[in-house]
Order: C-alpha cells, then structure tokens, then sequence
C-alpha cells in the first residue's frame, strides 16, 4: 500500500488573512464552493476554523463513492488540515503570501492507496478527481476575491 500526494498550487488576488477566512468558513464559504462530486455536505461540529467537523460523499467515479467524516485542524500558521476520520485522507490547504496583495493556495490531498492492480488503477486516475476537485474550490474562491465590476 503506497501513499498517493496530489498537490494543487495557485496564486490568487487577495491577502493571505483574507484567503484563509474564506477558507476557513466550513459552514459558509466553503459550502458553496464545492464541485459537484461533493454531495451531502454537512457542517457537524463549529463551523469555522480548527475544531469544525464535517461530513460528505465524494464521489471518485460513478461507482467509487467515499463517506467523509473530517475534523479541521491548523497545524501551522496559515494552513487547515482536513483529517477524515475513517480513512488516511488528509487534505491540507497551506496559505502564505505571494507579493502585491496576493496569495499562494496549496491543496495537498494524501491517502494511502490501495495494492495489486486495484491500487494501480486508483493510482493512475484518483489524483485526476482530486485535482478537478482542489481547482473547483480554488475557482470558486478566486471568484469571490475579485473586486464587483
């Protein structure tokens, strides 16, 4: 069993502080920037920052549909840590600045992957639905950053 690491990276416009507020914001904000393969999405435990839960189904494929129980952690300045609780998945979300009143986003997704020639499947087209996933959070977020026309 291997661990797989997805790593989605983008600068968007708008202050570190703001960024992670944003982001932080399980029972707004983030509710309303999940892509369509999360569904069932529940705010169970605080709302905001460290110390929320939440619950949902991500769905990987049509067929492949994970329960996700996650507890949000900041384990450093500027970051959250999702940590579900029935799995290895973690996903971490790392903000720190990037110069001109912008804001470097990192979303590191980890899990330890399946063996034999079901975990070479999972390998080759899991990190392609997280990475779907982490953009559309990311898309999502910058439209909220971006000054009303």
């Amino acid at each position: 069993m291997a661990q797989i690491s997805v790593e989605v990276e983008r600068i968007v416009g708008g202050p570190p502080e703001r960024v992670l507020a944003l982001l932080a914001d399980y029972a707004g904000t983030r509710a309303e920037l999940w892509p369509e393969m999360i569904t069932d999405y529940k705010v169970v435990e605080g709302g905001e920052g460290p110390g929320t839960r939440i619950t949902y189904r991500l769905h990987a494929t049509r067929k492949r549909v994970r329960d996700v129980d996650a507890v949000v952690t900041a384990p450093a300045a500027g970051s959250l840590l999702e940590a579900d609780q029935r799995s290895s998945l973690r996903t971490r979300w790392q903000v720190r600045a990037a110069g001109a009143g912008g804001s470097t986003v990192t979303a590191l997704t980890t899990w330890d992957g399946a063996s034999g020639v079901g975990g070479f499947f999972e390998k080759t087209f899991a990190p392609i639905g997280i990475r779907k996933l982490s953009n559309a959070v990311l898309d999502g977020l910058e439209t909220r950053l971006r000054p009303p026309a």
